[in-house]
């Protein structure tokens, strides 16, 4: 058996079928921008490989960080010690998060950071004298991971609703309609402002993936929308979480996607670039008040510690990306992109087949009517050398940040190539190709 005839017939891939699994192809190796397969044929990687990999694939100072740790300390339980990676993380993270985010729990994936935030929220209430205020508001259009209290508080009409059986009952406010760049419209907060102060008692926190809702909607809107939901918990004494997994560290234009709304959260996730995309961590960061109020109360620990806490592998990984968000102007590149993809994308809005041409930062989205066909992606992946992953009504793009202008052309020419192509067949209710 070759390596993908086994592959094919008995490893499961990300939201498919191990009987009649979608065709991959064999990634060798990696530099930069591009993928080299085990044809030769080299892919642009045009979705960082799931929006992580910020500087680039194989980054020589990420490379060579986890090297140089994994020769003094490649793992230790974070259960009764601690590392020296581990605890210039925590410095580095707490000097740029907002101000007062300086309490840092580290976590092993994006998905598992929501998790601890929103039990963060809860065991706050419960050690206040309110262990009724469990539930979590979420704003439908959201996503936030794929475990269990991640999918009850993702689009109750999204990919998860399989699994409404076992998923804790959340609420949900109507999806922000005020798209970012628009004048704000003080009625698209009101369906969370109904939804706050009807359930005020039971309401633990509020989360969202501030300015870009990704996975399940690819929806930007507006950073005012943001300055409501702070004063609806503030009046109503919940907290605020911000998940800034998938639109932090520059994706959307500044650090972070929310710093546009002059707001804070009471806690912030981060993830996905957090490392570069070279090894997996993500951090739940909480003010002094979340931290201490949980530590005031019984049982005073904080009850979550995942086994690969704070992994030093990966806190090095971390600092060396850390030091290359410090000595890049970010910024100055995500506004290029942006304004090459609003260039780029923009004449495909008059095609028959596309609903919407939309961009924020390095985040390029066309939404079709329907997908082409399978056929028709595949082909556009080969004929243009750039890999993209379309799902649901989403044709779109979020590249390495260090993408040249040469990488965004090419991008470009992809994505309109498959925008032009014939719609394919009606999809099936499990259809999902994200």
């Amino acid at each position: 058996m070759t390596t993908l005839e086994y592959d094919r017939a008995f490893i499961w891939h990300p939201y498919a079928s191990i009987k009649d699994p979608p065709p991959v192809r064999l990634a060798v190796s990696a530099s930069g921008t591009e993928l080299t397969l085990d044809t030769g044929a080299k892919l642009v990687d045009a979705v960082s490989s799931w929006w992580c990999v910020a500087h680039g694939h194989n980054r020589p100072e990420i490379v060579e960080a986890i090297r140089r740790q994994s020769e003094k300390l490649c793992h230790v339980m974070f259960g009764g010690f601690t590392h020296s990676p581990a605890v210039e993380l925590a410095q580095r993270l707490a000097a740029i998060a907002p101000k007062g985010l300086d309490r840092v729990f580290f976590a092993d994936s994006g998905s598992i950071s929501v998790e601890v935030a929103c039990k963060m929220a809860v065991q706050f209430h419960a050690s206040s004298g309110h262990p009724e205020r469990n539930k979590i508001v979420a704003l439908k259009g959201g996503y936030h991971g794929d475990t269990s209290l991640c999918m009850a508080i993702s689009d109750p009409d999204g990919m998860h609703t399989l699994f409404r059986g076992v998923m804790t009952k959340q609420f949900f406010a109507e999806k922000p309609a005020c798209g970012f760049g628009a004048d704000w419209d003080p009625s698209d907060a009101s369906s969370l402002e109904r939804v706050v102060s009807e359930h005020s008692g039971e309401i633990a926190a509020v989360i969202c993936e501030p300015v870009f809702q990704a996975a399940n909607a690819m929806n930007f809107y507006s950073p005012h929308y943001l300055r409501e939901m702070r004063r609806i918990c503030d009046e109503h004494g919940a907290l605020l979480i911000f998940d800034e997994i998938a639109a932090g560290f520059y994706r959307t234009g500044p650090r972070w996607a929310h710093e546009r709304s002059g707001v804070s959260p009471d806690i912030m996730t981060v993830g996905k670039a957090l490392t570069g995309g070279h090894i997996t961590l993500a951090a739940a960061l909480a003010s002094r008040r979340v931290a201490e109020t949980i530590s005031n109360g019984r049982p005073g620990a904080f009850m979550h510690g995942p086994t690969y806490m704070a992994n030093p592998l990966a806190c090095a990984a971390a600092i060396a990306s850390l030091d290359i968000f410090e000595k890049t102007d970010y910024s100055a590149n995500v506004a290029r992109i942006e304004r090459e993809f609003r260039e780029g994308l923009a004449p495909l809005a008059s095609l028959p087949n596309v609903r919407d041409v939309r961009v924020l930062g390095a985040a390029g989205v066309v939404e079709v009517e329907r997908m082409p066909s399978r056929a028709d992606i595949d082909r556009a992946i080969d004929a243009h050398g750039v890999w993209l992953r379309p799902f649901g009504n989403f044709i779109y793009s979020m590249p390495p940040l260090v993408s040249d202008s040469a990488t965004i052309r090419r991008i470009v020419s992809a994505i309109a190539d498959l925008a032009h192509a014939e719609p394919g067949p009606e999809p099936e209710d499990s259809d999902f190709h994200e």
